[in-house]
């Protein structure tokens, strides 16, 4: 709800209520002027004292002395007023006014955070960066029970301790204040409310996934500022991110996209659960130590002054009897077992409730189900906490409004509970996606204000913006493309996919863009080639991480300006402006200037982040270095080139020759893309060693697929390229060829594993085919690994995972792979696309013979067109003059082509004459069916089997 406002406004905000909290702290240690407020003869103050009543604890009237409201203050109205923000302005607003969260940046904001020296190995350079708490360490990883553990401690403690004792509470306030400002200083970014913050759990079981009315970040523009996100003011007054990735993913750049995040921990049950026994036991434990709901209701137990004296008293009274448990035990029992029986219940009842709703929606997701199990937690919790929260406040209010405030709490739960239970993990996706995809119809300029009827593209929902996308005339083909294109790379830039899991988790927005499986695999080369960092494994890649980098790259950008700054550049900035203009050399200008190394310093940048960030300025070296990653891929690919091409004995069959030329289409698709990259890199080269490197290097790696590139560009490469390295690389092409030795089984696992990790599900499928011939074990070890992840699977690479994991005794005599690569193998087959042959594979069906059964006999008209994959034939022709013409037919090959095409009568006798014989059987309406959908595949099938007729009549 807050997220537009400027952060200068808001540093004042939080400024005034800060001081206001240390104003309320100060009074519990001293006020002589709110205790005139609860005098009895006070007639004029709502908060006057009556004498006369008798609030019992224990069977005894409680005294009713004068006491300082700043206590009661605090836990009857600012707590109270703090869980109904979190619900209904959401966390977003709690987090941009937090007094805490204010405190706990004072030392980024002074500057005086802690810095930790780290010394090049290389050149001994020394420098600093800030502090994190890294994702993989124990606090990293247990957080959530660290910051739960404290919010007990701190419950248990207010009972025992500062529930009513001024100065307790005062000093454990400040004790707070202490350790927010002192996390602060060790670690960078909101470290303390990240990681130690006992309200942190508070916070995200009331406000997550989103509050009623809090803003939604996933549906905005890439790169701005979202929610609560950590901010600052720049010298010319501009707002820029001031995140330093602390946390991935960060509930204060997208609250809802952590929330679906974290319900996969196991420990976020825990926060649930636990936290509604906690406030079950917390509200209980005033009836069970005082024997009556009117001790807590009142609110008498804010002005115990004599709190400690109490710790070794009678801890619960039942049925008019002390029991002679210790306060100071009954009170951390009482809440422990509450927490403990809570966790244990919401466990069993979700069992039962997953239970119930899979026998009415067997496919519905788990994590669905999780979501509206939490959903009705938080719902039920929020009321239950209303039943007792505040009311020493609000029962001073006229009955009317008392009424109102009951009806507003149920009114405002109940809108919640119909907002947030129909989402789902998938719908944040879609949305999500549609956001990108609405900054990419931007992007691109495409009119669409005369579909919009007024409105603006912002103001469409996902649904609406999939529509347009599909209805613009304006918006087809490479426009498409590049749509997607963008989608893609912002997407794998924030960590949202990575190029393995790319395919299936935007499979629904390339459905909606019309994008075709290798298309996209095409993109996804294309990507790799403009940016090879994009899929270095040893970049984690987060949403946060992308703006930190984004924002300290606008902000060096800012220093070296444009347009008429740029003549009054002064400084680093004029330094800067010279490294783009070559005129400096970036070394000159960090020897010179520290400015980028404060700036790396301001957003925890590493040694390896910083130097990343200095090479992007230097043009000539990064595109050096991004040439030199371009050949090491090219190599990379040739050597599996040249291991498909000459595979062990074990892939020597037919049909697994058949499955090595589908993954050496794969690896020539790559080549393609990535010498493009190469070659374009020479252009903006010219000349000069490195050239020459460049060219030969790429001559002798991708000599299959080079000429048809040189030949085929536009304008030609040739007239493109310096002409010295174009001859240089021709006369290369010529010396390079393809002679190599035989590879060994074991080499062509690690060669077999690298194919496996394409994101293209036949790749993967026919890579894991191959490699379960050449080493069961590792692909049993592949299969199993691929079963048990979260991805979306493709039918056919899923079912060939199962086969590889069978037993001989359960495994089929044939899978659908096996088909497929069988009909690929078949010559009049090749023309036919991937997916209409990977459909055929499913409809095809397999029939085995035994020794001496009759296939077809000469004379009978087939409705079926046979394809032997097993076994030997005999194939008896009888002539004219009645003699007979014999011929043995061996794998693989047709037995009736033309006389199915035809619609002739089969031409000879067929025969079992093997022990048995396996062969697959295509009806003749599927045939017809592919001929009359793929005109491309209709005409090659003519002109093959035209010729096939001139040979035969020749």
């Amino acid at each position: 709800m807050l997220a537009k406002i400027p952060e200068k406004q808001m540093h004042i905000v939080r400024s005034i209520l800060a001081g206001g909290w240390l104003l309320l702290i100060c009074s519990l240690f001293y006020d002589p002027i709110s205790p005139w407020l609860t005098y009895p003869d006070s007639t004029w103050s709502p908060f006057r004292l009556n004498p006369n009543a008798c609030i019992q604890v224990q069977g005894q009237c409680l005294p009713q002395e004068p006491y300082p409201m700043g206590a009661s203050l605090f836990w009857g109205l600012i707590v109270p007023t703090g869980v109904f923000v979190l619900l209904v302005f959401g966390h977003e607003f709690w987090r941009r006014i937090c007094p805490l969260s204010f405190f706990s940046q004072l030392a980024r904001r002074l500057g005086k955070q802690r810095q930790r020296k780290r010394v090049n190995a290389e050149t001994g350079q020394v420098r600093y960066e800030l502090v994190k708490i890294k994702h993989d360490s124990w606090l990293g990883q247990n957080y959530i029970k660290v910051q739960m553990g404290l919010l007990y401690v701190g419950v248990c403690g207010r009972i025992l301790f500062y529930d009513s004792m001024r100065p307790v509470l005062g000093s454990f306030l400040l004790f707070s204040i202490g350790a927010a400002i002192l996390v602060g200083y060790l670690y960078g970014g909101k470290s303390w409310c990240q990681y130690f913050c006992p309200m942190a759990p508070v916070q995200e079981f009331y406000s997550e996934p989103r509050g009623l009315l809090n803003s939604i970040a996933h549906e905005g523009q890439s790169g701005v500022i979202t929610q609560s996100m950590c901010r600052q003011i720049n010298e010319d007054g501009t707002e820029s991110s001031a995140c330093v990735a602390c946390h991935s993913p960060c509930v204060d750049i997208d609250a809802e996209r952590a929330y679906w995040d974290r319900m996969k921990r196991p420990d976020y049950k825990l926060l649930y659960y636990s936290y509604a026994g906690l406030v079950v036991g917390f509200f209980s434990y005033y009836y069970l130590y005082s024997g009556n709901w009117n001790y807590l209701l009142s609110g008498a137990w804010t002005r115990h002054e004599n709190q400690l004296n109490l710790l070794f008293t009678p801890g619960f009274y039942f049925f008019g009897t002390p029991i002679p448990i210790p306060r100071l035990v009954a009170a951390p029992l009482t809440i422990a077992v509450s927490m403990a029986v809570a966790y244990y219940i919401g466990r069993y009842l979700e069992k039962f409730y997953i239970t119930y709703q899979r026998r009415r929606s067997p496919n519905i997701a788990p994590l669905q189900l999780q979501h509206e199990i939490f959903t009705l937690t938080t719902f039920w919790v929020f009321n239950f906490f209303f039943i007792f929260a505040g009311r020493s406040y609000i029962s001073k209010l006229p009955i009317q409004l008392q009424y109102l405030f009951n009806i507003t709490v149920v009114v405002v739960s109940t809108l919640w509970l119909y907002r947030t239970w129909g989402r789902t993990n998938d719908r944040y996706s879609r949305e999500s996606l549609a956001g990108r995809l609405r900054q990419q119809l931007t992007r691109l300029q495409v009119d669409v204000s005369r579909f919009l009827e007024g409105r603006s593209l912002e103001s469409l929902n996902s649904d609406e913006v999939y529509v347009l996308a599909k209805i613009l005339p304006g918006f087809t083909g490479d426009k498409r493309l590049e749509a997607y294109k963008g989608i893609l790379r912002d997407s794998l830039e924030e960590g949202y996919v990575n190029s393995s899991s790319s395919l299936e988790v935007l499979r629904q927005m390339r459905e909606e863009l019309g994008v075709s499986e290798q298309e996209h695999l095409t993109i996804l080369t294309e990507l790799g080639v403009e940016d090879p960092d994009l899929f270095d494994p040893n970049q984690q890649r987060s949403r946060e991480n992308q703006l930190r980098m984004q924002s300290l790259r606008s902000r060096i950008r800012g220093m070296v300006g444009g347009g008429k700054r740029r003549r009054g550049a002064q400084g680093l900035a004029k330094d800067l402006f010279k490294v783009v203009k070559k005129e400096k050399s970036i070394g000159d200008v960090i020897e010179k200037e520290g400015t980028v190394r404060s700036l790396s310093q301001q957003y925890g940048l590493t040694l390896e982040e910083e130097a990343q960030i200095l090479a992007d300025l230097d043009e000539d070296s990064q595109i050096l270095r991004r040439g030199n990653i371009l050949l090491e891929q090219l190599n990379n690919l040739r050597e599996q080139e040249l291991a498909l091409l000459n595979p062990p004995s074990s892939l020597h069959s037919p049909h697994l020759r058949t499955g090595l030329q589908i993954l050496r289409s794969t690896v020539a698709q790559k080549q393609r893309v990535i010498a493009k990259g190469v070659l374009s890199i020479l252009e903006e080269l010219e000349t000069g060693t490195e050239a020459t490197r460049f060219a030969l290097a790429l001559a002798s790696l991708t000599h299959h697929v080079l000429p048809e590139l040189l030949e085929n560009g536009d304008p030609l490469w040739e007239d493109r390229l310096d002409g010295t390295i174009f001859s240089r690389m021709e006369e290369q092409l010529k010396q390079t060829d393809d002679q190599s030795t035989q590879v060994e089984d074991t080499v062509m696992v690690g060669y077999l594993e690298a194919l496996f990790t394409e994101p293209d599900s036949l790749t993967k499928a026919v890579s894991l085919y191959l490699l379960a011939k050449v080493n069961q074990e590792r692909a049993q070890q592949q299969a199993r690994q691929l079963l048990e992840s979260q991805l979306m699977l493709n039918t056919l690479l899923k079912e060939t995972a199962q086969q590889i994991l069978q037993t001989s005794e359960e495994k089929e005599s044939i899978t659908p792979l096996e088909k497929l690569l069988y009909l690929s193998s078949y010559e009049l087959l090749m023309g036919l696309k991937a997916e209409s042959l990977m459909n055929l594979a499913y409809q095809v069906s397999l029939k085995e013979y035994e020794r001496s059964q009759v296939i077809l006999e000469q004379g009978e008209i087939s409705k079926d067109l046979f394809l032997l994959l097993r076994g030997k034939l005999e194939a008896k022709h009888r002539l004219e003059d009645g003699e007979v013409e014999t011929e043995e037919v061996v794998p693989v090959v047709p037995l009736n082509e033309l006389e199915v095409l035809g619609r002739m009568e089969t031409d000879s006798t067929y025969t079992v004459t093997s022990a048995k014989a396996s062969l697959l059987a295509i009806e003749v309406a599927m045939f017809d069916s592919l001929l009359s959908q793929d005109t491309a595949f209709s005409r090659q099938v003519i002109e093959q089997e035209s010729r096939r007729l001139q040979q035969l009549s020749s």
